[in-house]
């Protein structure tokens, strides 16, 4: 229904209308009544709620006005509420605050006011019991006073009533002598009377002075103690309010909830990790009806072991010496780093190089996902063209190169004894690789075939690696990651990514494996699948879900992590993962617990036993375990983050500029340097080139492979084919327009995380119709005995060649 425009607001005026809330993400914005007041913003569900029902009220004396963009606003007082808000048009939200600012102001003239007023009270703060007399008294007091006044008041109205009358009797009688001529007796009455009359008009004007003087004198102090009394009622309904909800989750978890180590088991602090969403989390509970994801039913439960395990050096109920050496390794980093004749506390330090802290603050350019996304629903999303406004200025291959944030998870794992707890840090470094995605929405620049990127790291963390784009449809990457610590690291990421309206899916295909030089241990593992929500509605946030199985292959040890996905009523807590290590025989001996996107935690499995059946009758295992361990903790972002792309320290130098890289490395590219400058008109013009210069460079390697394997008719048949408008590229056809977005760059993907899924057997990944002999560079196709895998594997060369300065082989990409 249309409401009338509400005419401009003046200081002073209740001011009333019809906003857009932001609820949740389910329900979105909201129509909501609201009301301004008295420094007071109040909003309803609708205008017959106000006599009954205020759903939130928001101080502006201490609150935040911004403005997001033509319609919308936020209002904040400091993190303990905020209303973002949506107008009906411009015009409407300029209205909005304008009034805002002038209530605003003038409550905090009101109370600036309020603080300077004398306070009569004596200046040592009295004892609960006689603060609370003396107010009292105090109060009792000035009620008694005004009470006289009012009183004077009274009996002053009363006399100029009488002598009010008594003097317009005598002015008529007056009137009438006038006319006799008999008015000198009269004259003198009127005199008096009027002189009475003049009197009690002055008492009864003091009397409204005294009057006046006191109640002025005490609304100060009355107006600032209703304000601390209005202030403590909300305090104490936002506490009343979180406790209910912490016994709402206590008793569902009492009746059946995993029950996890301490840290991670209290709903408060598992609040703290989730999607923060804008509104109020109590705006639609009480009459919305919500329909969410099944939860599956957790596999394990753990629980403090029996104190006999606890005793140090005992081998109770059967536990071998190996137990005892599991439980002393707990504490292995401090003591390894320090006793290890290997470690770098005896090498010669040198000079390490400074590198930079921040970068450009990111421009504030709006563009509509959704206007470019909406065309291109269920179509594979390395094809679809999308400008760097939705990008970030780092590669694919430089997202790959994140994964080594937490290198120093593998250079514990290295010095470990036992292959089961090195499973644990290996386990550690595979969830440690996600937490640099929860805020970055951005999609990362995909690379050009050929590109590459280095991150020589070996002076200041021991370790160096090497990416490369070796494939581009379907567009694949190999890393290579070499430490002097004796790990190696190595995957080959394939992305498969559809667009299902409302979220993004991104499922990569491929293998990560770590080797170990020490114990010659070879791990392997896939990654899980990344969602981006809110593609056409509210804020980007990303989830990570899944399952992930990490194999030693020599030792047949295995860990399950399972990556929880985000449910709006989970009672779990956000962004969870649980793991359990396992031996060949599948016995288990350590429980991961944690969040990908804050810190895991490790537990050494003192006894097993199977427990109550589950929501779906499956029969859970209950874990005694030791006390909980840190082995992972999320390192903080820098300063100012939010406006670098939510950079990691590390993200924050892969672009840096450096000498003596390759001349594919992807610093050298031209668009992704301009979109850090912050020329992104630049920087979308470039893209086009550098894509349109690739297209043409793969036309023509097609050509050759074609004409190489082809009798001369057939080859001068596909070059007619390959030449047409009408070109078929895997499984598309269509105009030119068609031909171009199958052939562009892989520039064309999804705000993304550079993230793996494990992948059924029956999917097979996007091939081109024609044949490409294309050899990588610097990586050569091997087959994994160990894990019976195909994948790019680093030959050499690189690291040679750029000793050298010779970069003489490399492609002119750029």
């Amino acid at each position: 229904m249309s409401e009338p425009k509400p005419p401009t607001p003046t200081p002073g005026d209740t001011y009333k209308g019809w906003l857009f809330k932001w609820t949740n993400y389910i329900k979105g914005y909201q129509r909501r009544w609201f009301v301004l007041s008295n420094g007071l913003l109040s909003y309803y569900r609708s205008q017959a709620e106000m006599g009954h029902t205020c759903r939130g009220t928001i101080n502006l004396a201490t609150a935040n006005i911004a403005v997001e963009d033509s319609c919308n606003f936020v209002i904040s007082n400091g993190g303990a509420q905020t209303y973002h808000l949506k107008a009906s048009s411009e015009v409407e939200r300029q209205r909005w605050i304008t009034a805002l600012e002038l209530a605003k102001a003038k409550a905090v003239h009101m109370q600036a006011e309020s603080d300077d007023s004398g306070d009569e009270c004596p200046a040592a703060p009295p004892s609960s019991g006689q603060g609370g007399g003396c107010r009292n008294l105090e109060i009792q007091s000035t009620l008694r006073t005004l009470g006289s006044k009012v009183e004077d008041l009274n009996t002053c109205n009363d006399l100029i009533v009488k002598h009010g009358s008594a003097l317009q009797r005598s002015l008529s009688e007056l009137e009438v002598l006038r006319v006799s001529g008999d008015v000198g007796d009269k004259m003198k009455q009127v005199t008096e009377r009027a002189t009475l009359f003049r009197i009690t008009s002055n008492a009864m004007i003091n009397a409204c002075r005294d009057f006046l003087s006191l109640a002025q004198s005490h609304s100060k102090r009355w107006q600032k103690a209703l304000h601390s009394e209005r202030d403590q009622r909300i305090r104490l309904e936002e506490t009343l309010e979180q406790l209910a909800k912490q016994h709402n989750h206590l008793e569902r978890a009492f009746r059946g909830a995993t029950v996890l180590p301490s840290s991670f088991s209290n709903p408060a602090l598992g609040n703290k990790g989730g999607v923060s969403g804008k509104g109020d989390a109590s705006d639609e509970d009480d009459d919305n009806e919500f329909f969410d994801a099944m939860e599956d039913p957790a596999e394990f439960i753990t629980v403090p072991a029996d104190p006999k395990y606890h005793r140090s050096g005992s081998n109770a109920s059967g536990f071998s010496c190996e137990t005892g050496m599991d439980d002393q390794s707990v504490n292995f980093d401090e003591l390894s780093l320090a006793s290890n004749p290997e470690s770098p506390q005896t090498l010669e330090l040198e000079p390490v190089r400074q590198r930079r802290t921040r970068i450009p603050d990111k421009p504030n350019y709006y563009l509509n996902l959704w206007s470019i996304m909406k065309n291109c629903i269920g179509k594979e999303l390395s094809k679809i063209p999308m400008p760097v406004n939705f990008n970030e200025p780092l590669s694919m291959l430089q997202r790959l190169s994140e994964d080594l944030e937490y290198y120093e998870l593998l250079d514990k794992a290295a010095k470990c004894q036992s292959s089961l707890e090195q499973m644990c840090y290996v386990a550690a470094f595979t969830v440690s690789s996600y937490s640099t995605t929860v805020h970055r929405t951005g999609k990362p620049f995909n690379p050009l075939l050929g590109e590459t990127f280095e991150l020589d790291r070996l002076k200041d963390c021991g370790y160096r690696s090497l990416c490369e784009q070796v494939s581009h449809h379907p567009p694949a990457a190999a890393h290579h990651a070499l430490s002097e610590k004796g790990w190696t690291l190595r995957q080959e990421i394939t992305l498969a990514s559809k667009f299902r309206g409302k979220y993004l899916s991104i499922m990569p295909l491929g293998s990560i494996q770590c080797l170990f030089d020490k114990s010659e241990n070879h791990y392997s593992w896939k990654k899980v699948t990344t969602t981006v929500h809110n593609i056409i509605v509210g804020k980007l946030w990303i989830d990570q879900s899944g399952e992930i199985d990490v194999v030693n292959h020599k030792t047949g040890d295995r860990c399950h992590l399972k990556f929880a996905p985000y449910s709006y009523f989970s009672r779990d807590v956000p962004r969870k993962v649980t793991g359990v290590v396992t031996d060949k025989d599948g016995k288990a001996h350590y429980v991961l617990s944690g969040t990908w996107d804050e810190k895991m935690e490790f537990s050494r499995i003192m006894q097993s036993s199977k427990g109550e059946n589950g929501t779906e009758g499956k029969q859970r295992t209950v874990y005694q375990t030791l006390k909980a361990k840190e082995i992972w903790k999320k390192n903080p972002l820098p300063e100012g983050a939010e406006n670098m792309y939510f950079f990691s320290s590390l993200a924050l130098t892969l672009n840096e500029s450096e000498e003596g890289v390759a001349p594919t490395d992807s610093r050298r590219r031209p668009d992704q340097r301009m979109m850090e400058d912050g020329r992104w008109d630049e920087a979308n013009a470039e893209k086009q080139k550098l894509e349109e210069k690739q297209r043409i460079v793969r036309r023509e390697r097609e050509r050759e492979a074609v004409k190489a394997a082809s009798t001369p008719e057939e080859a001068v048949t596909e070059d007619s084919i390959n030449d047409s408008p009408l070109k078929t590229d895997g499984v598309e056809t269509g105009t030119e327009a068609s031909e171009v977005s199958d052939e562009t760059d892989t520039e064309d993907s999804p705000p993304l995380t550079p993230v793996a899924s494990p992948y059924g057997p029956s999917h097979v990944p996007f091939q081109s119709a024609h044949p490409d002999n294309y050899q990588a560079m610097w990586f050569d196709k091997f087959d994994d005995p160990a894990s019976g895998e195909t994948l790019h594997v680093y030959k050499g060369g690189y690291w040679e060649a750029k000793e050298q300065g010779s970069w003489d082989m490399c492609p002119e990409i750029f």
